[in-house]
């Protein structure tokens, strides 16, 4: 319990059936492939994936994606975001090394995984249910905690990415502010970096693996820049150290498009 341990995040992976399938002309599947290469040195201790793993959300697309990490030495935990289908994607991500683990146990930290997902929506939602296992599940232990979940519960500054962010945020600021344990809450879907801090909590978004969203813009933009992932480091006191890498590879982008 002495020592840190290291997580990487990755989110919005946007993955296709085949492995040639492309999102605004980026091959999705290479850009990950780019990112899993560049983890492995020093490979994390737990990797952690938080929604929309497929554009194309297929029992194939998420058997490929298995494949694809079935070779890391960490466990892998993930959750669903907007663009996933649970029914496909629970099947194919229960072999090793992944985990549908949703309380878990890393170190000196615990880390609780909530679904967002709002059947047919692009806007998140906790559901009372999911509020209520997680204050319960936070109350049975005062180890540091991160939660983690798909859709920001904070606005970025662009109006169009911030109509589907999580819609009942004051209800998990509810559970959490009777938790003083937490210290963290993570998430994807807005394909680029973010950080807000509130009552002793410091809330982190993270870039895609694929194409980036260009920072509070008014419309759907892309920002010409590489994929990306953040590193965490979970220090047994409580603390932690984070930073965002990103990938150098071709950015084959239609900077055009309005929306996908």
């Amino acid at each position: 319990m002495s020592q840190s341990v290291y997580l990487i995040q990755l989110s919005d992976l946007h993955l296709f059936a085949s492995a040639t399938g492309r999102l605004l002309g980026l091959a999705t599947a290479e850009s990950l492939a780019a990112i899993l290469e560049a983890i492995q040195s020093p490979p994390p201790e737990v990797l952690l994936l938080t929604g929309d793993l497929a554009q194309e959300p297929c029992s194939q697309t998420y058997t490929n994606l298995a494949r694809a990490l079935q070779h890391l030495p960490c466990p892998v935990y993930w959750i669903p975001g907007n663009h996933d289908d649970p029914a496909a994607m629970t099947p194919a991500l229960l072999q090793p090394p992944l985990r549908s683990d949703r309380h878990l146990f890393v170190g000196a930290w615990q880390g609780l995984l909530l679904s967002s997902q709002v059947t047919d929506q692009v806007h998140g939602e906790l559901s009372e249910t999911t509020l209520a296992w997680l204050d319960e599940q936070l109350g049975t232990s005062d180890r540091p905690a991160f939660i983690a979940l798909h859709h920001p519960p904070f606005v970025t500054g662009a109006p169009w990415l911030d109509s589907s962010r999580l819609q009942n945020p004051e209800a998990l600021f509810a559970v959490l502010d009777r938790h003083p344990h937490v210290k963290l809450v993570l998430f994807g879907h807005i394909h680029q970096p973010f950080r807000a801090e509130r009552q002793g909590v410091t809330y982190l978004g993270c870039p895609s693996t694929c194409i980036q969203f260009l920072p509070q813009a008014p419309e759907f933009t892309l920002e010409s820049i590489g994929p990306g992932f953040r590193q965490l480091w979970l220090e047994a006191d409580g603390t932690f150290r984070t930073q965002i890498q990103r990938v150098d590879i071709p950015l084959t982008l239609d900077l055009a498009a309005a929306g996908y």
